[in-house]
């Protein structure tokens, strides 16, 4: 143990190696090229009643910021009795997913490369008006240390690039998309060339020749990528626990046991699976699990912290998160999807006589109600998929809306945002991971 804890108090240390590089072009303008490292600490002490925190980026002063928290800190004799101090635990071991392929080793000329080899396809498109390139990685090794005993590290890593670009035709016509390729390793980044082509080419028929969706009520198929956005903005923050505490109302809307959907429908949370969710222990040292929030259309499950867990007296699930060294952990999210069902894709499509398919959104957002901006959609007509259709907003209430998913297939993705992530009180942007089937929920509120 690198450090001597203060008695009857308990005090846990969070150490970040981390390696980042982030390059961007507009058109072929070079705007930034930035490779970052840094190694810091984030300290806690808790006294029983209260936490006290500090964060430096001098490790080498690290006793010297525990030692000043616990003089803030009242001694506490009954601490070791706290359902808050029991959550916590003493796991110890290293846990090295990508050693030999740190993107670190990798000459930031190759990563260059791999952006300027996108340029070509997004330069030969009349339509495209706007395009900027984004290439993102980062390695991050933790440590983790407390007062009972934890001495753990891990790493994490992820690559990616993303392609944003704006095209424009006459009669006012307008379309923002963008092509995105997220993985955990930078070989991976590579056979992208005909995906993006194909997304090119319909996004050329999308812009000449969508039409204004009829507003009303529609059975929707979602995309993968739109499950994955529905599970976790519409359902898996509201499943973060800490939204629940001091708030009885919530606690009897998300009652564990309640019946919220169809017997085929079921919401996993795991940080144990590779993927830009990955968290093998979370930012309070406690392992990752996979809890199923919704198991057979039955809620089942939430996500915790050592203060949340208490507070409702369940047990931690390994959601302790923070953005970075400069904040303290709180519940979040890591990977979100939904499972499997029994059908195909193309059952989905042939069962639904008039309906709508959103391909791919721009954003998402939701709680107790949500609402899905789709970038591309489709008419469903007589079990075919008929003609593209411009839809400003997809909206429905979320226990509805789970009620009312009558078809799940067999075809399940997991996705990233290769820009971006997830926010929660200031913290953003925090890697997830998200993902699901095709998926068809009736009556659901398009305009």
């Amino acid at each position: 143990m690198p450090y001597v804890f203060p008695e009857r108090l308990y005090t846990d240390v969070r150490i970040e190696h981390l390696f980042s590089t982030k390059i961007a072009y507009t058109f072929q303008t070079l705007d930034e090229c930035k490779v970052r490292q840094y190694a810091a600490a984030f300290i806690r002490v808790y006294d029983g009643a209260r936490w006290y925190y500090a964060s430096t980026s001098d490790l080498g002063a690290v006793q010297a910021e525990i030692d000043a928290l616990a003089k803030l800190a009242a001694k506490n004799d009954g601490l070791k009795d706290t359902r808050i101090f029991q959550n916590f635990s003493a796991n110890k071991g290293k846990t090295i997913a990508f050693a030999g392929c740190e993107v670190s080793n990798v000459p930031l000329e190759d990563k260059i490369s791999l952006l300027q080899s996108v340029m070509p396809f997004l330069e030969g498109n009349a339509h495209i008006k706007l395009w900027q390139l984004f290439y993102i990685d980062e390695y991050k090794v933790k440590e983790f240390y407390n007062s009972k005993g934890a001495e753990l590290s891990w790493d994490y890593q992820r690559a990616g690039f993303s392609a944003h670009f704006r095209m424009a035709a006459e009669e006012d016509r307008q379309l923002r998309e963008s092509y995105q390729l997220g993985k955990t390793r930078f070989d991976e980044l590579k056979g992208f060339e005909e995906e993006l082509k194909a997304l090119l080419e319909e996004c050329n028929r999308y812009l000449l020749e969508s039409e204004a969706v009829e507003p009303g009520v529609y059975p929707v198929i979602l995309a993968p990528m739109v499950t994955g956005v529905f599970a976790h903005e519409c359902f898996g923050h509201k499943s973060e626990s800490d939204f629940m505490i001091g708030d009885e109302e919530t606690k009897k809307e998300w009652a564990l046991g309640k019946k919220v959907g169809a017997e085929d429908l079921t919401i996993v949370e795991t940080g144990q699976e590779l993927g830009m969710g990955y968290v093998p222990f979370d930012d309070e040292g406690n392992a990752a699990t996979k809890t199923y929030l919704i198991r057979n259309g039955t809620l089942t499950g939430r996500l915790h912290n050592a203060a949340s867990a208490a507070d409702l007296d369940e047990a931690v699930t390994g959601n302790a998160r923070a953005v970075s060294f400069e904040f303290e952990p709180i519940v979040r999210m890591t990977s979100t999807y939904i499972e499997n069902g029994a059908k195909t894709f193309d059952q989905l499509i042939a069962e639904t006589d008039n309906g709508i398919y959103v391909k791919d959104i721009n954003h998402g957002s939701g709680m107790s109600t949500f609402t899905l901006a789709p970038s591309r959609a489709y008419t469903v007509k007589n079990g075919r998929i008929d003609k593209p259709v411009r839809v400003s907003v997809v909206s429905g209430n979320v226990f509805e809306a789970l009620s009312h998913v009558d078809g799940i297939a067999n075809d399940k993705k997991m996705m990233s945002f290769v820009t971006g992530g997830c926010g929660k009180m200031d913290q953003y942007p925090l890697p997830v991971g998200l993902g699901g089937p095709h998926m068809r929920i009736q009556n659901m509120q398009v305009q």
